[in-house]
């Protein structure tokens, strides 16, 4: 039955379409005539607008013309007077028109249907043929790129240590622009080190199973702010961490995330005095709370905020602040691999917000 449905779907036989066709017609007659014996009047009708119905919906257009022909032929041969005789009286004529147009009517309807049905059974294949076509780019990308940029890492810890040699044990021969040349050399190297670095910590975040617990967010971010002690200290720095929900997730992804977040924040209040960076939530109640980390740094404008997040993307000159441009984009494959969103406000000068949602534990 499988088979068939399939076969009349795709349309591939026309000998089994049409005779599909036939059989429903002949199955629609038998029918009506066994209901007839026990005498039900006037239901042959709505059977045999059934039978058309069918055949339209499982067959196409050209086996429910078909359907109609022969259904209207065999009305009127065994349930219209008189019996067993194509012959129509003037007066039944307007009962047939009534026939063919009810029949018009549902081959139309169904056909219409049928073909809205074939048209989003393809775009969901379609669609899903693409997802699927995206998730093996997306696995072979980030593997290249863990290939490459460990590949890089040898090299490039050659570049770095002959350069450092060199500095060493050339130095009384080297002037000072050539002193200048071999710090500009491992300065290179040391960034493009850390480019490598976090390009890897990247897709990793990718690649790596999550190991989904009961997370409490606000004993995390107090962790976390008590390890960046010593980056801020001799720095007026005014921390605000309000209450935070226990969440549903990947500990170490979920710490990452706030590192990186908070991070960011401290970088750019670098220039203030006092520096504020707030941690909280900002939408408690809800099945998704939405956490935020706040600061009134540097800031950014806001018709730019859609590159945010986008791999070595950057707002601010690298001699301002330093870094390489993956962090938030590692912050938002984390909060996306946790079923979350990640938006930004801001304004320049006037410091920046992160918003970020996770499912409740």
């Amino acid at each position: 039955m499988a088979l068939l449905h399939l076969e009349l779907q795709k349309g591939r036989s026309p000998v089994l379409r049409y005779g599909f066709a036939l059989l429903c017609v002949g199955a629609a007659l038998g029918l009506g005539l066994a209901v007839q014996s026990l005498g039900f009047r006037d239901v042959a009708l709505p059977v045999f607008g059934l039978a058309i119905a069918v055949v339209t919906w499982y067959a196409g257009i050209g086996p429910s013309a078909l359907a109609v022909l022969t259904g209207t032929a065999c009305f009127d041969y065994f349930f219209v007077e008189p019996l067993y005789s194509f012959v129509i009286s003037i007066a039944d004529i307007p009962y047939f028109v009534i026939f063919l147009i009810w029949a018009l009517v549902i081959t139309l309807f169904a056909t219409v249907r049928r073909h809205v049905e074939e048209n989003l059974r393809n775009a969901r294949e379609e669609l899903a043929n693409r997802a699927a076509q995206l998730e093996a780019t997306n696995k072979e990308l980030e593997a290249f790129t863990y290939s490459v940029s460990h590949d890089l890492r040898a090299p490039l810890r050659h570049v770095a240590g002959y350069a450092e040699l060199l500095r060493k044990h050339a130095a009384s021969g080297l002037d000072d622009k050539g002193q200048r040349y071999i710090k500009s050399i491992l300065e290179s190297a040391k960034k493009m080190g850390s480019l490598i670095d976090d390009l890897l910590g990247f897709s990793r975040i990718g690649r790596a199973e999550t190991k989904k617990t009961a997370v409490d967010l606000e004993k995390l971010a107090r962790e976390v702010v008590a390890e960046f002690g010593q980056e801020t200290s001799g720095r007026n720095v005014t921390w605000k961490i309000g209450a935070l929900p226990v969440c549903y997730g990947d500990r170490s992804m979920l710490k990452l995330a706030l590192v990186n977040l908070i991070s960011n924040a401290v970088k750019f209040t670098r220039m203030r005095s006092p520096a504020e960076i707030e941690i909280g939530c900002s939408r408690a109640n809800t099945h998704e709370p939405e956490m935020f980390v706040r600061d009134n740094g540097a800031g950014f404008d806001m018709q730019y905020a859609n590159k945010l997040f986008g791999v070595f993307q950057r707002l601010h000159l690298s001699e301002d602040f330093e870094g390489t441009g993956i962090g938030l984009a590692t912050v938002q494959r984390i909060v996306h691999r946790h079923g979350g969103k990640i938006r930004a406000e801001g304004a320049v000068e006037k410091g920046a917000t992160f918003y970020f949602s996770l499912p409740r534990a």
